[in-house]
């Protein structure tokens, strides 16, 4: 019976989805950073227990933070009206090459600058795109690493916020 199991465990783990790594529900680090050319900040802390919330580290020189730009703004735009919280964080970038970016893909969302990582560490960064998805109880529920964040946040999403309703 150990073996059937192990073999269970090992095809999960296999057909597991390309770039998506599960947390293991680990309580999310709380955070707070300014947000850029304003004057109000974004606590994490304030909005664990409330809303899901996705926070998504990215650059201005991350080719394919480039690439998904325009579809993770159209899924910011379809799960804010649901209400999940969303901001990122861009990561090793000047507030110029971040403003830049902002204006040639424009963003539904709150950015603000982590230059050092020392948000992005909290969460264990390894490179850009990062996505991470947090529940409402302030759980880690899902990180996504790479390209693939546009595709795959709608189900993680939906999964969220069906899991605070009951």
């Amino acid at each position: 019976m150990p073996a059937v199991a192990a073999l269970l465990v090992l095809a999960a783990l296999v057909l597991a989805p390309v770039g998506t790594v599960r947390a293991a529900d680990q309580d999310a680090p709380g955070f707070r950073v300014k947000i850029l050319d304003s004057r109000t900040t974004f606590d994490s802390r304030e909005r664990m227990g409330k809303r899901p919330m996705v926070i998504r580290f990215q650059a201005s020189w991350c080719k394919a933070c480039v690439r998904e730009a325009a579809g993770f703004a159209r899924v910011v735009e379809r799960y804010r009206a649901r209400g999940v919280d969303f901001i990122a964080l861009h990561v090793q970038d000047t507030a110029r090459d971040t403003r830049r970016f902002m204006r040639r893909h424009p963003v539904p969302y709150p950015v603000a600058l982590d230059p050092r990582l020392a948000v992005a560490n909290l969460f264990d960064f390894k490179g850009t795109p990062t996505t991470i998805v947090i529940d409402r109880r302030g759980a880690m529920t899902a990180r996504i690493e790479g390209e693939s964040a546009v595709t795959r946040l709608p189900r993680l999403l939906d999964e969220a916020l069906r899991a605070g309703k009951s």
